[in-house]
């Protein structure tokens, strides 16, 4: 098998003019058996298509929240700090990526803006549309998982998880609101909550995630499985 390259986004600094991205992220990527590769946010809009020339599978990061203008719908009291240069570069890449069938993978943010990416919408805070919410930002190490999730029958995702529930870590305030075009849901929270989201053929690994495997992989083998997928994937677009 060979090395396939990961395209993997990061966040930008607005005030210090930084470049950032966890280390957890490329460290997961390489155990899995890639190539991470950062995608810098700052690069023309013109750059995006070379970049994923680059590249045989995307990965979308955690981050902070997504201009609600961006889908259609004004700020709500419960929407937090946004970076738009971040939003059009990985709304751009997504969308690129979309059309070319890329493998991608989209973590918490990141699959608000794979949801987004593909036309939909997201939910600016739990608590205005969840009645009894769990808590999802909890207070425990972050590779900690402390609430369950069932798997949608016949997923993408139980495919590779080979679990009807398992126990996820959880960091955010929102979700996935209304579902793009050809996106469905493959997880739900007890509460309700979209815990991840999937394309619709079966034969393309377009997946989001709210939870972060990418600090669990050590310690649980369905965040590795996560990332495993993505790399078998990406491996079969090299072909």
């Amino acid at each position: 098998m060979s090395l396939p390259v990961i395209g993997i986004t990061c966040c930008f600094d607005e005030d210090t003019g930084r470049v950032w991205l966890s280390k957890y992220y490329i460290e997961a990527v390489a155990a899995a058996g890639g190539v991470p590769l950062i995608l810098p946010v700052l690069a023309p809009n013109y750059h995006v298509r070379r970049m994923l020339a680059l590249c045989q599978g995307l990965l979308l990061p955690g981050g902070g929240d997504i201009d609600p203008l961006l889908f259609g719908e004004e700020p709500q009291p419960g929407s937090g700090e946004i970076c738009p240069r971040c939003d059009h570069f990985e709304l751009e890449i997504a969308q690129k990526a979309l059309e070319e069938g890329m493998p991608i993978l989209g973590i918490c943010r990141g699959a608000q803006v794979l949801n987004v990416a593909a036309g939909g919408t997201v939910c600016q805070d739990i608590t205005s549309e969840i009645k009894k919410p769990l808590k999802h930002s909890q207070q425990a190490p972050r590779w900690y998982p402390t609430h369950t999730v069932t798997v949608t029958a016949g997923s993408l995702l139980e495919k590779i998880l080979g679990q009807k529930s398992i126990k996820v870590n959880s960091f955010h305030h929102q979700m996935v609101g209304k579902l793009g075009q050809n996106i469905k849901i493959s997880a739900l929270a007890p509460d309700g909550v979209i815990e991840a989201i999937e394309h619709e053929s079966s034969n393309k690994f377009v997946l989001g995630v709210q939870y972060h495997p990418e600090v669990m992989w050590k310690n649980n083998s369905q965040a590795m499985a996560i990332f495993k997928a993505l790399i078998k994937y990406a491996n079969e677009f090299c072909k």
